[in-house]
């Protein structure tokens, strides 16, 4: 049986994110979304997620690119001297990897999120990270032993499925290829700890290999080829407005698709169930 959940991420990065989600969400559409809670619109993103019952709102982890709930002097292994963190993804997981000072920053960062998340009264629908990295050992071990004292029950598995990928995208063979196989080992590590910590997730996932470009064109052709199971589209969505650092919303492709009367329409004549990570368990 095919199940589908349809989600926002970046919940709380700049006002028009946050009108993109509610709006997609009020047009039926998206059925969850992911809040970064230390982003500088995120009390914007809460006032409209209590108005919005129904949408399920997840964790959305920021230990890269981006800026840390806890003072830089309390993380100043995790920081530049900008008090931001680190853009470098490499560098910034080998730093996780090997420093155990730096891994325990790492925690305190991401219970510091988790607790800014719980003082917002939301229920905990999911947690997943900015960019991925909890694909990253350290990381994904972080949050699942942080996760379980507040009540976390799902996480994203970021896997998204080579030949439907490419078959609804229509090119970057060798690139998906390239991506599938690098990510695969840590992709199973990650399902194996989910199923040790009695953790809830999609089987698969689009958007990882198309991520700011879904067009409605290939959300369509995703549908049209998702696999049995649970599978979780995720998107960008802006409206089309200037974004946070003053240049144009680069979401608004996917914006627009969700909006689209014609998703509407696919969506139900599809009959394969919307739902968000809490329906799993619920």
């Amino acid at each position: 049986m095919k199940k589908l959940i349809m989600t926002g991420d970046d919940f709380g990065l700049s006002l028009p994110v946050n009108e993109a989600i509610e709006e997609a969400h009020r047009q039926g559409t998206l059925t969850a979304t992911s809040l970064m809670v230390g982003a500088k619109s995120a009390g914007d993103a809460v006032e409209r997620a209590k108005r919005l019952p129904t949408l399920k709102v997840g964790l959305h982890l920021v230990l890269v690119d981006g800026s840390p709930i806890l003072p830089p002097e309390v993380v100043p292994d995790l920081v530049s001297r900008q008090g931001e963190f680190s853009s470098h993804f490499v560098r910034a997981g080998i730093n996780f990897f090997f420093r155990r000072h730096v891994r325990r920053q790492l925690e305190a960062e991401i219970r510091a999120q988790f607790e800014a998340f719980r003082k917002t009264g939301l229920s905990l629908d999911h947690v997943n990270a900015h960019h991925h990295m909890h694909l990253h050992p350290t990381i994904s071990g972080l949050a699942l032993k942080v996760g379980r004292d507040y009540g976390m029950k799902a996480m994203r598995l970021p896997c998204e499925p080579l030949l439907p990928s490419w078959r609804a995208s229509r090119n970057g063979l060798l690139r998906r290829t390239s991506t599938c196989l690098a990510l695969s080992p840590w992709v199973s590590l990650l399902k194996r700890r989910f199923r040790h910590a009695g953790v809830y997730s999609n089987d698969f996932v689009f958007g990882m290999n198309d991520s700011g470009d879904m067009n409605l064109d290939l959300v369509l052709r995703i549908l049209r080829n998702l696999p049995p199971g649970v599978t979780e589209i995720y998107f960008h969505p802006a409206t089309p407005k200037i974004n946070h650092k003053g240049k144009d919303s680069c979401g608004h492709r996917d914006y627009e698709a969700l909006t689209s009367p014609e998703l509407r329409q696919a969506l139900l004549a599809s009959s394969i169930p919307l739902i968000a990570f809490s329906d799993l368990w619920e």
